[in-house]
């Protein structure tokens, strides 16, 4: 098989298919996320705890004119951004799961207590060894 037909083959899969609708999706999912919490959540949050921007929390280790910072507020703001992505996708993967579910179904045979074979449930005999059954 040619390296062309083998790529489209491997391409055309459904799980690489998937997988790629998922990163993309992911990606922009992230950077909604993002944006609502560095443009919606953080300003409230700032403006309660008096004034503060996250995104310009910095310590600065070494001054002058390429200073060297520690943007410790970029991290706090990342790290609100995975915890809402994370709760997302709990939920929405919980949300699947529950979807999923499928009801067991009710069991149509027993076994045999002598030879274990499985038999209908409403036998009075066991076919196999011929065990008799109290109804």
């Amino acid at each position: 098989m040619s390296f062309v037909k083998e790529f489209k083959a491997f391409i055309m899969r459904g799980n690489v298919v998937d997988l790629a609708v998922g990163i993309i999706i992911g990606a922009s999912f992230g950077k909604i996320v993002t944006s609502f919490v560095t443009d919606v959540i953080m300003p409230p949050i700032g403006l309660l705890i008096g004034g503060v921007d996250f995104s310009n929390l910095k310590l600065e280790l070494k001054a002058g004119p390429p200073a060297v910072t520690l943007n410790y507020g970029s991290f706090i703001n990342t790290i609100i951004d995975f915890i809402i992505v994370a709760a997302a996708v709990f939920l929405l993967i919980r949300s699947v799961n529950a979807f999923m579910k499928k009801e067991v179904p009710a069991a149509t045979t027993k076994d045999c207590p002598e030879c274990k074979m499985s038999i209908p449930l409403a036998a009075t005999r066991c076919p196999h060894c011929t065990t008799a059954f109290q109804s």
